[in-house]
Protein backbone atom coordinates (compact mmCIF):
# COMPACT_ATOMS: atom_id res chain seq x y z
CA UNK A 1 0.00 0.00 0.00
CA UNK A 2 1.34 3.44 -0.84
CA UNK A 3 1.51 6.33 1.58
CA UNK A 4 -1.38 8.81 1.42
CA UNK A 5 -0.82 11.78 -0.81
CA UNK A 6 -0.59 15.20 0.77
CA UNK A 7 -3.56 17.33 -0.26
CA UNK A 8 -2.97 21.01 -0.79
CA UNK A 9 -6.15 22.61 0.49
CA UNK A 10 -6.72 26.28 1.02
CA UNK A 11 -6.42 26.99 4.71
CA UNK A 12 -6.76 30.29 6.56
CA UNK A 13 -3.58 32.20 7.36
CA UNK A 14 -1.37 29.79 5.37
CA UNK A 15 -1.63 26.98 7.89
CA UNK A 16 -0.03 23.64 7.05
CA UNK A 17 -1.74 21.58 4.32
CA UNK A 18 -4.29 18.96 5.38
CA UNK A 19 -3.31 15.33 4.72
CA UNK A 20 -5.79 12.88 3.21
CA UNK A 21 -5.89 11.06 6.57
CA UNK A 22 -6.76 14.30 8.36
CA UNK A 23 -9.42 15.05 5.77
CA UNK A 24 -10.96 11.58 6.22
CA UNK A 25 -11.00 12.10 9.98
CA UNK A 26 -13.14 15.24 9.61
CA UNK A 27 -16.21 13.12 8.94
CA UNK A 28 -15.28 10.52 11.51
CA UNK A 29 -17.18 7.25 11.33
CA UNK A 30 -20.46 9.16 10.86
CA UNK A 31 -19.86 10.20 7.23
CA UNK A 32 -20.18 7.43 4.62
CA UNK A 33 -19.98 7.54 0.85
CA UNK A 34 -22.24 5.49 -1.39
CA UNK A 35 -21.43 4.73 -5.01
CA UNK A 36 -22.69 2.39 -7.70
CA UNK A 37 -20.40 -0.52 -8.63
CA UNK A 38 -20.74 -3.37 -11.09
CA UNK A 39 -21.03 -6.85 -9.61
CA UNK A 40 -18.21 -7.79 -12.00
CA UNK A 41 -15.89 -5.28 -10.28
CA UNK A 42 -16.48 -6.72 -6.81
CA UNK A 43 -16.79 -10.38 -7.78
CA UNK A 44 -13.79 -11.40 -5.64
CA UNK A 45 -15.50 -9.96 -2.57
CA UNK A 46 -18.60 -12.05 -3.26
CA UNK A 47 -16.74 -15.37 -3.40
CA UNK A 48 -16.07 -17.77 -0.53
CA UNK A 49 -12.73 -19.48 0.06
CA UNK A 50 -13.59 -22.11 -2.58
CA UNK A 51 -14.24 -19.54 -5.33
CA UNK A 52 -18.00 -20.01 -5.25
CA UNK A 53 -20.29 -16.98 -5.34
CA UNK A 54 -21.93 -16.63 -1.93
CA UNK A 55 -25.05 -14.87 -3.21
CA UNK A 56 -27.07 -15.08 -6.42
CA UNK A 57 -26.32 -11.91 -8.41
CA UNK A 58 -26.35 -11.46 -12.17
CA UNK A 59 -22.88 -10.79 -13.62
CA UNK A 60 -23.66 -7.25 -14.81
CA UNK A 61 -25.85 -6.22 -11.87
CA UNK A 62 -25.37 -2.87 -10.17
CA UNK A 63 -24.58 -2.92 -6.46
CA UNK A 64 -24.04 -0.01 -4.10
CA UNK A 65 -20.82 0.18 -2.17
CA UNK A 66 -20.82 1.97 1.19
CA UNK A 67 -17.44 3.44 2.18
CA UNK A 68 -16.18 4.99 5.41
CA UNK A 69 -14.59 8.44 5.21
CA UNK A 70 -11.15 6.82 4.95
CA UNK A 71 -12.22 4.87 1.83
CA UNK A 72 -12.67 1.48 3.49
CA UNK A 73 -15.65 -0.39 2.03
CA UNK A 74 -17.96 -1.33 4.87
CA UNK A 75 -20.92 -2.79 2.93
CA UNK A 76 -22.24 -3.90 -0.44
CA UNK A 77 -25.97 -3.42 -0.94
CA UNK A 78 -28.25 -4.39 -3.83
CA UNK A 79 -30.39 -1.23 -3.78
CA UNK A 80 -29.43 2.45 -3.56
CA UNK A 81 -32.32 3.46 -1.31
CA UNK A 82 -31.59 0.53 0.99
CA UNK A 83 -27.92 1.60 1.22
CA UNK A 84 -28.97 5.09 2.34
CA UNK A 85 -31.60 3.72 4.75
CA UNK A 86 -29.12 1.28 6.32
CA UNK A 87 -26.53 4.01 6.80
CA UNK A 88 -29.10 6.25 8.50
CA UNK A 89 -30.29 3.35 10.67
CA UNK A 90 -26.74 3.10 12.04
CA UNK A 91 -26.68 6.88 12.62
CA UNK A 92 -24.34 7.58 9.71
CA UNK A 93 -24.63 10.45 7.26
CA UNK A 94 -24.60 9.04 3.71
CA UNK A 95 -23.57 11.04 0.65
CA UNK A 96 -23.55 9.91 -2.96
CA UNK A 97 -20.35 9.88 -5.04
CA UNK A 98 -19.79 8.99 -8.67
Amino acid sequence: MTAPKKLELATPDNEKPVSSNELAALGGRKLVYIRAVSANDVRDDLENEFGDIEIDIEAGATLYSVHAADGERIALVGDRDLAFAAARQYEMNPVSVH
